[in-house]
C-alpha cells in the first residue's frame, strides 16, 4: 500500500493549483469561502461549474466516454484538495456526482444522450425525491403513489428534505408503482421535469436561519415512462447503487480548511485557553485519521480491492469531526457566534456584519451542520451497516 504522491501526482498538483490561481476569481472565492453548507447558491456554484466545464474538469469521477477527465483516484482526490484550500465554491452534487454515474449505469442510450451533456453543462439543475414525511432513515417506507396511465405515471403525494428544489429543473425521483408484497420491490426510479403541472415547492426554513431544503407536492403529475431509469419496480436497485456516490469519501481536504479556518478565529480572538486547545488537537488528531484512512481506501481502489464498508465508516467520522470543529469555532467566536445576521453573510451582501468578519458565518455553519449526521444515510445507519458487514452481528 503506498500512500505517498508519486512525481506524476505532484505534477499534475501544481497543473491544478495554476489552474485555480488563474481562473479563481475573488468572487468566487468569496461565494466558496462565505458558503455555510455543502450547497453552493447556483448563482455562484454554476459559474464555476460553467469554468471548469471549458476545461473538462467539472465532473471529475466521470470517465471520457462521457465527457470526465477519465481521472484516477488519487487525481480526483488532488483536485478536490487544491478546490477546497483554494476556496473554490463546492458544485451542486445531485447531478454531477449523483443521478449523473445512475444514469450511466442504468440508463437507455437516449438518456445517456440527451441528460449527461446538460449535467455537465450545468443547463439541467437537479434534486433529489427520495425522503418523505413517514420515509427518511427507513427509505424503503416511501409511500409517493405512481400509478400506470398509458405512456405515463401518474403522481400523488410529497417528498420532504428537497434540498435545492426550489432552483431545479429536473428531479430524479423515488415512487411506488406496487404496494404489496416486499417494501423495497415496489419502488421505481423516475427522472421528471420540475415544471410538469400539479408540482408544488413550498419552502422550509432551517435553524441557520436559511432557505435551502423544501417539502415538494405531487397532485396528478404526469411523468413519461420514458422518464423511467432502470426497470419497474427495480428502483431500489439503482438507488443503492446512486447513495454508494453520496456517501463516499474525500472529506478530508474540507475538514483541514475547516481546522485551519477556526484555528485563525482563535488567533484572531487571542483565545489562550488550554483546555480549548487540548480540543483542537484532538479534532486535528480525528481529521489526520480519517485522511489516512481516506488514502488507503484511494490505495485499495487503485489496486482494484473493493474498501467494503469504508464508506460508511467515513461517513460517520467525518460528519462528527465536522460538527466538533464546528462547536470548537462556535466557542471561539464568543458572543459574536450568537448575532444572527443572514442579510450581511451572503457573498453579495453590502449590509456591514456586527463584528469581525472571521465570525459571521460560524452559528450558520454549525447549525447547518447539525443534518450531515442524518443525511447520506443517518449514521445510526452506518454503524448498523458496519455491525452486519464487519462484525457479523
Amino acid at each position: 500500500m503506498d500512500l505517498e504522491l508519486t512525481p506524476a501526482d505532484l505534477a499534475f498538483r501544481d497543473e491544478v493549483r495554476a489552474f485555480l490561481a488563474e481562473t479563481l476569481t475573488p468572487d468566487l472565492q468569496r461565494a466558496g469561502q462565505r458558503a455555510t453548507s455543502v450547497f453552493t447558491d447556483p448563482r455562484h456554484s454554476l459559474p464555476w461549474q460553467r469554468i471548469l466545464h471549458a476545461r473538462g474538469w467539472a465532473a471529475p469521477s466521470w470517465p471520457r466516454a462521457y465527457g470526465g477527465p477519465g481521472w484516477s483516484e488519487v487525481q480526483r482526490y488532488i483536485f478536490a484538495a487544491e478546490c477546497a484550500k483554494a476556496g473554490a465554491p463546492n458544485l451542486a452534487p445531485m447531478g454531477l456526482r449523483m443521478v449523473g454515474p445512475a444514469i450511466m449505469g442504468f440508463g437507455t442510450v437516449e438518456q445517456k444522450a440527451q441528460l449527461l451533456p446538460r449535467i455537465l453543462s450545468g443547463e439541467d439543475y437537479w434534486c433529489q425525491g427520495y425522503s418523505e414525511p413517514g420515509a427518511g432513515s427507513d427509505l424503503a417506507a416511501l409511500q409517493l403513489r405512481a400509478e400506470s396511465d398509458g405512456d405515463d405515471y401518474v403522481l400523488n403525494g410529497s417528498k420532504i428534505w428537497t434540498t435545492h428544489a426550489q432552483f431545479a429543473n429536473r428531479m430524479f425521483c423515488l415512487v411506488r408503482t406496487r404496494f404489496e408484497g416486499k417494501p423495497q420491490q415496489g419502488i421505481t426510479f423516475l427522472l421528471l421535469d420540475m415544471t410538469s403541472p400539479g408540482i408544488t415547492v413550498k419552502p422550509i426554513v432551517t435553524l441557520a436561519g436559511e432557505h435551502e431544503v423544501n417539502q415538494v407536492f405531487f397532485d396528478n403529475v404526469r411523468v413519461p415512462k420514458a422518464g423511467r431509469l432502470g426497470g419497474e419496480n427495480q428502483g431500489w436497485t439503482v438507488a443503492k447503487y446512486l447513495l454508494e456516490f453520496e456517501r463516499g469519501g474525500g472529506a478530508a481536504p474540507g475538514l483541514q480548511v475547516a481546522l485551519g479556518r477556526t484555528g485563525a478565529l482563535a488567533e484572531a480572538e487571542d483565545l489562550d485557553d488550554p483546555a480549548w486547545r487540548r480540543r483542537l488537537a484532538e479534532a486535528e488528531i480525528a481529521v489526520q485519521a480519517i485522511d489516512i484512512s481516506e488514502r488507503r481506501v484511494l490505495s485499495a481502489l487503485a489496486s482494484g480491492a473493493n474498501p467494503g464498508s469504508a464508506a460508511s465508516m467515513l461517513k460517520i467520522n467525518g460528519s462528527e469531526a465536522m460538527q466538533r470543529i464546528d462547536e470548537l469555532a462556535v466557542d471561539a467566536a464568543g458572543a459574536y457566534a450568537a448575532v444572527d445576521q443572514p442579510d450581511a453573510r451572503g457573498p453579495d451582501a453590502n449590509v456591514p456584519a456586527v463584528g469581525p468578519e472571521h465570525s459571521l458565518t460560524v452559528m450558520a455553519r454549525y447549525l447547518n451542520d447539525r443534518a450531515a449526521s442524518i443525511y447520506g444515510g443517518s449514521n445510526e445507519i452506518q454503524r448498523d451497516i458496519i455491525a452486519r458487514l464487519v462484525l457479523g452481528l
